[in-house]
C-alpha cells in the first residue's frame, strides 16, 4: 500500500492555479503530526527537488523558484498536506510528491503530474 498519495495534479495555463493534496494512509495520527513534510518534484531530466515544507509546528519554508506563488499547509486531523500552487510557470511542470523531510527514501508513491502550458 501506497503510504502517501497526492492526488490533485493536471494541465493548466500558465498564470493558473492549482491545489495539491497529500494523505498520509499509513502512520498513525501521532507519527503524523510529529513529522515535517514536504512537497517535492521532478521534471523531466531533472533531479528531484524540495519545493515546500511545513514542520510539526507548522513553519514552512520554500524554494526561491516558488516563493511568492506557492503555499503549503496541513491538517493533522486528517493526515494530509496541501500545496496551493498560484501563477503557474512552464518551469513548474513536473511530478509532484509529498514525503517527509527529510524524505523516506521508499516512501515515494507516484506522485501527480503538473503541466503548464505556455
Amino acid at each position: 500500500q501506497v503510504q502517501f498519495v497526492a492526488s490533485g495534479g493536471g494541465l493548466v495555463q500558465a498564470g493558473g492555479s492549482l491545489k495539491l493534496s497529500c494523505l498520509d494512509r499509513r502512520s498513525i495520527l501521532s507519527t503524523f503530526n510529529a513529522r515535517d513534510m514536504g512537497w517535492y518534484r521532478q521534471a523531466p531530466g531533472k533531479e528531484r527537488e524540495l519545493v515546500a515544507s511545513i514542520s510539526s509546528g507548522s513553519s514552512t519554508n520554500y524554494s526561491t523558484s516558488v516563493e511568492g506563488r506557492f503555499t503549503i499547509s496541513r491538517n493533522n486531523g486528517r493526515k494530509g498536506v496541501y500545496l496551493q500552487m498560484n501563477n503557474l510557470k512552464s518551469e513548474d511542470t513536473a511530478v509532484y510528491y509529498c514525503n517527509p523531510v527529510p524524505h523516506l527514501t521508499d516512501r515515494w508513491g507516484q506522485g501527480t503530474q503538473v503541466t503548464v502550458s505556455s
